[in-house]
Order: structure tokens, then C-alpha cells, then sequence
């Protein structure tokens, strides 16, 4: 193999390398094949030439050529057909690989820790997932051919010495310098492929900013300057491009240089050879056509680039599949559960920020309970240690005497419901949307609509023109009915523990009144858990958590925490009237600039 050293060495120690690995190994047998068509059409390759001579040799001396004619053209034709067979098994095997990254990928990235996902933006998962996956799966069938294209002219060279020593050393005389051409190759492309693929990520995502917030830009007449600013990574994308091309053009142009030079320097030491008749006109032919497969070393650049390309891809993909995933136990929750919730010694870290600290905390079975707090307190990440939408960094979390950690994904995540701000709707129709932990049939409809009048969305559902079967990206929905309909999946969902995380916040008062009502008397969770920012929704709980700069500052009914100054300044001043609901937040998975709610639900 063609030594590597230095940048390109330590490259074989990087994530990105030990995917591909990983990527070689899953596509373990269509790999092989691919090798082993590619070996075997070197190997074809490599015995034309002798039959090719011997053909000659009988021709110059009017002997037998049936037999040798027949085998070289045996041998030409299972070249052909076995580069035909290894070019369709290469497009299998880089299909099947880039599917096993980007489902790896992609579970990975929603498995994890809503905290831990949100560091990469929109436009550089997408990128990852599309340009940069299929590029990583492009790796194990270039792993393949490069590994079979150097057999070839080793293989070569050996056939050279077979016939006559001096054309092999001759032919040796200029290996040093395809090596050189490839390592210069190797060490040049690496580091532009590199800031190739990162600059590309962050056109995709500057992208995806400026299309989410569309209208502000149309309004605000920002056109000029965010088209500059998305395009602005161009210019340094280019030139990563070019330097890309720029090294594989060189090297294929020097490869294209030497060859010609290798092979006419072997010719000449042959012909000298063959005047001395140590070697016949057969071995000269033969010579020749190996001294140009010994010097098709340079064809290696193909496979080397693409590989090359592949590791900076599976680099980039490193980040999506490192990710931390919520591991799930096997055990079950008790049937007769009253739906406790208890959090010992709970910390909280986030990207070296404490959000929690040292939270003990109870929550009766069967309670109404407000979590309460300025911006920043920590009652989102309060809310998600509750839910196990994400672990805490240190402590535990029991759900009726059973640590979260511990209980299967199923049974936890049936007994745990969650409602957001902005929800995103999955599913063909808006009954399947609300009910995705229920079987489809007579009951999961009626469960359904049941949580949508508990939620005051069934009022404008049956406006729709096809009622609960509309498609949810079909249908017009403001900011509050989006809402309505994200807390109607959670109610149908219900069974132990609700938590609503800020999911009223677009609801005028008069229907966060009739929610508070349902979510009291008409919801089956036992215990329920509410976000709140309103005084009215405090004060009607059964229980309060108040939050102050990651620690529990109080818990108690509302009556007995508004007696502290710091209490009531949580709370703005209660609305004069009825606040309207937020106009053109149409269908899921928009953020609010482009008229919807991005992707924020369960789901995991």
C-alpha cells in the first residue's frame, strides 16, 4: 500500500475513519463481491498479456495458435463482463451504506436529548444527511476497488520480472515518483475536501434561516442584504472546489506523464534485451502491455479521491451518530400507580451551564402541580427530567418508586405525555396526528375526538372540509388552534403523568380557562404537570414549584407562596381582555416566521 505519513496518517486515528470502517463492515458481502469481481478482472487483466505474447510467438513460428487464441479471448471477455458486474454491485453496496448512516444518523439524532440535538441547525443536519451521507457511502465499494486496484500493479511488476529482471528494475527506477504524485494527492485533497464539505454546511444553513423567517424579510426589505449574506461562504466555497480539482488534475496529469515515459523507458530496455535474444518478440509484447498496468499505479487517484471524499463525510456524520441516546431498561411501571413523581439530588448541565441544582422534590400522585419561575430558571429542563426527555447529569428520577432510567421505552412512553409551545403533527390525517400511541379503529376515533373537545379544538376540526381525515400539512391553522390540537394529543395519550411545557401560551384566556377545566376534571392523567406563566393558572393548581436560577426557591399552594415579593414579580400583570390568538401559524413543521411551529413533540 502507498505509505501515508503525517496529516494523512493521523487521519486513519480520526472518527471519520473508524465510521467508514464501521461502513466497510456493514457492507461486509456486497463489499467482498465487489472485491472479488475487481481482483478477479485484475487478474484476467494480468494473464492477457502472457497469452497475448504466446499467441505471437506461435504466429512468428507457424505453431498451434487455436489454443492460446481461444484463452485470450476467454480472458477478454471475463474482463468485460466482470467490470460490468462489479460497476452494478458498486452502486448496490453505496446505496445500501448510505442508507445504514443516515438511518444510524438520523436515530441518533431523534433518540437524543432535545438539549443535545438542538446544537446542530436545520441546514447543517440536512446537509449531513443528503450530500454528506451519500458521499460516506460512496466509501466502501472505493475502499473495494482501491484495494483491488493495487494488486494490479504489483502483480504487474512481478510479471516483469518473470520475463526478464531488467525491465523490472527499469520500470523501478520511476516508482518513487508515482508514489510522490500520490501522497501529494492524498495530503492536498484531505484538508480541501474538508473545508469543501463545512462551507457547504453553512450555505445550507444560513439557507434555512433566511427561508424561515421569510416574511420578516419580505417586510423588513432585507432581500439584498440576506441574499448576500447566504452567499457569502461562495467565494471560499469555490476555492475549496478548485483546489479539490486542482490536486485530482494534477495528479491524474502527472500519472498521464509518467506512464507513457515508464512504458517507453521499459520498451527500450526490452528491445535491448530482445536484440540480445535473451527474451523473444512475445516476451516484448507482453512487457510492454505489463509495464503499462505496472504504471497504471497512478490510476489508483479514482478510488483514492472518492475515499478520500468519504472519510471527510463520515467525519461530518460523526457528530449526528455521537450523539447521546436514552437507553431504556426493561422494567415496567406498577399497574396501580398513582402517577408520583420524585426527583432526588437532580442536576442539570448544559453546555457547561448548570440549568438545575440539587433539586429534591415530590409530587403527589393524582396532583395539579404549576411550575413557576422567571425566563432561565430551569422549568423546561425541570419538565424534561420529569418526562425522561432527557436524563439528568447527575441524580434520579422515580415515577411511582421506579427509576425512570430503568423503564422500558414502551410502558414509559405511555405513561408519559407531553404537550409543547409549538407541536408538530405527524400522520396522514389529523386522527392519526392525535391519537399515535392508540390502534387505529372505533375506540382510537372516540378516544380521539374526545380529547379535542377536552382540548376546544373539535369546534374548528369540523370546519375543515374533511374534518378529522384532513391532512395536517393541508389544513390552516393559527398559532392556538396548532396548540389545541397538540394538547388534544397529549390528552388522548394520557395515562399517568401529563406534562404541559408552556403548551397555552397562544390561547386566548377564555379557552386557557376551559383548558384548565378539562385538564381538571376531563383528562384521564393522573398527575399533571403545568409550565405556567399566568397567575390564574398558579393559583388553580393544587400544588406550586417555584423556580429561581436552577434551585427550588418553594413549594407549596399558591395562597401560601404569594405572601413572598419575589413570587408575585414572577408573574406579569394579569391581560386587561382577551388575547387574541397569533394569526397565520399555519400546518406543522414551519417555524413562526414561515407560518407555523417547527418540530418540537414526544416523539422520542
Amino acid at each position: 500500500m502507498v505509505p501515508i505519513r503525517g496529516p494523512a496518517a493521523r487521519a486513519t486515528r480520526s472518527p471519520g475513519f473508524r465510521l467508514l470502517v464501521r461502513l466497510v463492515r456493514q457492507s461486509g458481502p456486497g463489499t467482498i463481491a465487489v472485491l472479488g469481481c475487481t481482483l478477479a478482472s485484475a487478474a484476467a487483466s494480468l494473464a492477457t498479456p502472457a497469452v497475448v505474447g504466446r499467441v505471437l510467438d506461435a504466429l512468428l513460428h507457424h505453431g498451434a495458435v487455436g489454443r492460446p487464441l481461444g484463452l485470450c479471448a476467454a480472458l477478454m471477455t471475463a474482463e468485460v463482463v466482470l467490470d460490468a458486474v462489479a460497476a452494478r454491485l458498486t452502486g448496490g453496496v453505496a446505496a445500501h451504506a448510505t442508507a445504514w448512516v443516515r438511518h444510524r444518523a438520523m436515530a441518533r439524532l431523534l433518540g437524543a436529548p432535545p438539549g443535545d440535538a438542538a446544537r446542530f441547525t436545520p441546514g447543517s443536519v440536512a446537509t449531513r444527511l443528503t450530500a454528506n451521507a451519500a458521499e460516506a457511502g460512496s466509501g466502501p465499494p472505493a475502499a473495494a476497488a482501491l484495494a483491488a486496484a493495487l494488486p494490479l500493479p504489483v502483480g504487474a511488476v512481478i510479471a516483469l520480472a518473470v520475463i526478464d529482471p531488467w525491465t523490472a528494475a527499469a520500470f523501478a527506477a520511476g516508482l518513487p515518483l508515482l508514489v510522490l504524485v500520490l501522497r501529494a494527492f492524498a495530503r492536498t485533497s484531505s484538508h480541501s475536501v474538508a473545508r469543501y464539505q463545512h462551507i457547504q454546511s453553512q450555505v445550507a444553513s444560513r439557507l434555512g434561516e433566511a427561508l424561515s423567517g421569510a416574511r420578516t424579510i419580505a417586510a423588513a426589505g432585507l432581500f439584498a442584504p440576506e441574499r448576500d449574506r447566504v452567499l457569502a461562504p461562495l467565494p471560499a466555497l469555490a476555492e475549496q472546489g478548485a483546489l479539490m480539482w486542482r490536486a485530482h488534475g494534477k495528479a491524474v496529469a502527472h500519472s498521464s506523464v509518467l506512464m507513457p515515459l515508464l512504458t517507453t523507458w521499459v520498451l527500450a530496455v526490452g528491445g535491448l534485451r530482445l536484440a540480445a535474444g535473451v527474451i523473444s518478440v512475445g516476451d516484448l509484447l507482453a512487457a510492454s502491455r505489463y509495464a503499462a498496468l505496472a504504471a497504471g499505479l497512478g490510476a489508483v487517484a479514482g478510488p483514492l479521491g472518492t475515499l478520500v471524499r468519504a472519510r471527510a463525510a463520515a467525519g461530518r456524520l460523526t457528530g449526528l451518530i455521537a450523539l447521546p441516546e436514552l437507553g431504556y431498561g426493561r422494567r415496567a411501571l406498577p399497574p396501580d400507580g398513582a402517577g408520583t413523581v420524585d426527583l432526588r439530588g437532580v442536576c442539570v448541565v448544559r453546555d457547561g451551564r448548570t440549568v438545575l441544582r440539587d433539586v429534591d422534590l415530590h409530587v403527589p400522585g393524582g396532583a395539579t402541580v404549576a411550575v413557576v419561575g422567571r425566563s432561565g430558571a430551569g422549568k423546561s429542563a425541570l419538565a424534561a427530567v420529569m418526562g425522561r426527555l432527557a436524563d439528568p447529569t447527575e441524580g434520579h428520577v422515580l415515577l411511582d418508586g421506579v427509576d425512570l432510567r430503568e423503564v422500558d421505552r414502551a410502558s414509559l412512553r405511555q405513561a408519559v405525555a407531553f404537550a409543547f409551545a409549538r407541536p408538530f403533527l405527524f400522520g396522514d390525517t389529523l386522527t392519526a396526528a392525535l391519537s399515535p400511541c392508540t390502534s387505529a379503529g372505533g375506540a382510537a376515533l372516540a378516544r380521539v375526538r374526545e380529547a379535542a373537545r377536552a382540548a376546544s379544538a373539535e369546534p374548528f376540526v369540523r370546519l375543515l372540509p374533511r374534518g378529522y381525515d384532513t391532512p395536517p400539512g393541508a389544513a390552516s391553522l393559527s398559532g392556538g388552534e396548532l396548540q389545541r390540537l397538540g394538547l388534544a394529543r397529549a390528552f388522548a395519550q394520557a395515562q399517568r403523568l401529563l406534562i404541559l411545557d408552556d403548551a397555552t401560551s397562544s390561547l386566548d384566556t377564555v379557552t386557557e380557562q376551559r383548558v384548565q377545566h378539562a385538564l381538571t376534571h376531563t383528562v384521564r392523567a393522573r398527575t399533571r404537570v403545568v409550565v405556567a406563566h399566568r397567575l390564574a393558572t398558579a393559583a388553580g393548581a393544587d400544588l406550586v414549584v417555584w423556580l429561581e436560577n436552577g434551585t427550588v426557591r418553594g413549594v407549596g399552594p399558591h395562597h401560601s407562596l404569594e405572601r413572598h415579593p419575589g413570587y408575585r414579580a414572577v408573574f406579569t400583570p394579569p391581560d386587561s381582555g382577551v388575547r387574541p390568538e397569533r394569526d397565520h401559524a399555519p400546518g406543522p413543521g414551519r417555524t413562526p416566521e414561515s407560518g407555523a411551529a417547527p418540530t418540537s413533540g414526544p416523539g422520542r
